[in-house]
């Protein structure tokens, strides 16, 4: 940042990105001394752009509370990484209902340089996702998700409408902990003072929500993700299913998603516990891991691997002569 330019938009970018710089701090950043930050200040002013200089020990330069800045001026690198962080998003539906990521994207697409706007084009037209693409109807209002983590950062109580997986409708209070955003849906968990306990709900299926006055406390240790995944796991199906696995803890959680089933590391292997809609799907999970297991319950299980076996042997003698 040699140039003097240079080091006044440096100037301008510190600014934006902190509430109050000193002189000091800014002479220090900017590699130049007080007297030349004082001069960049006078030039942002004629240009401008209100920055206001407080004096006094708290004092420092900061930019008038309330002033929208002009359109933000991104490096090659930084365009690169906010557009493919937008594809990612609308990929993968971290977004929310509002068609706003597509919007975002396409206003940066057209205020980019021809080459490297042709060059980022070529990336989205050829980029491949491993992972499925979400539910459009499974994300979110924007206020519904704004409401909630600004409820969750002040620790305050919300009340909310909520329907169930059934259609259920039923009002409740929560005490937000945390938001999760698992397998292409949003969660938020906490403490429900309808069920007395901590529950998961889907935002997605949340209707009105408004911040209470009353506030909580998050439990010591509280892990959102754990508990999101966790209460997964156990959602109700037709088969409670344990089966141990010969491997370790950390080999099994690589092949076996959280929302699938819990692990448990024991003096024999791992403990898979889960709730099995289907005992056939839960036989091809287990002869696709390649580890010894031991089923011990359900019995229809070791009925249900047996036949996946005979099925997965007759197909091994197609084409033999």
């Amino acid at each position: 940042m040699s140039h003097p330019a240079a080091r006044v938009l440096g100037m301008l970018e510190l600014l934006q990105s902190h509430h109050r710089l000193t002189g000091a701090e800014l002479a220090r950043r900017l590699a130049v001394d007080e007297r030349t930050v004082r001069r960049y200040a006078a030039t942002l002013v004629e240009l401008g752009i209100p920055v206001t200089a407080d004096r006094g020990r708290y004092g420092g330069y900061r930019l008038r509370p309330g002033y929208k800045l002009p359109p933000l001026m991104l490096t090659d690198d930084e365009a690169v990484a906010v557009l493919l962080g937008l594809v990612a998003a609308e990929r993968l539906g971290l977004g929310t209902e509002e068609p706003a990521t597509a919007t975002a994207l396409a206003k940066i697409s057209r205020v980019l340089p021809p080459v490297l706007g042709e060059r980022l084009a070529a990336v989205q037209e050829h980029l491949g996702f491993t992972l499925r693409r979400s539910e459009p109807d499974a994300r979110p209002a924007t206020g519904t998700l704004l409401t909630l983590a600004a409820a969750a950062r002040q620790r305050r109580r919300v009340r909310l409408d909520y329907r169930s997986f059934s259609g259920a409708a039923s009002h409740r209070r929560l005490d937000p902990y945390g938001l999760v955003f698992h397998a292409g849906r949003w969660y938020v968990t906490g403490h429900d003072h309808l069920r007395g306990e901590v529950r998961t709900f889907r935002l997605d299926r949340i209707g009105e929500v408004a911040t209470e006055q009353e506030g909580f406390t998050v439990p010591d240790g509280f892990d959102p993700v754990a508990q999101v995944t966790r209460s997964l796991a156990g959602v109700p199906y037709a088969h409670d299913v344990e089966v141990l696995l010969e491997t370790d803890l950390v080999t099994a959680r690589r092949r076996v998603p959280p929302s699938v089933a819990e692990l448990t590391a024991t003096g024999d292997g791992v403990l898979l516990r889960s709730r099995a809609e289907s005992l056939d799907g839960m036989a091809q999970l287990l002869g696709g891991l390649g580890w010894p297991f031991t089923v011990r319950r359900p019995d229809a299980l070791r009925d249900a691997v047996r036949a996946h076996a005979t099925r997965l042997a007759g197909w091994a003698e197609r084409g033999a002569d």
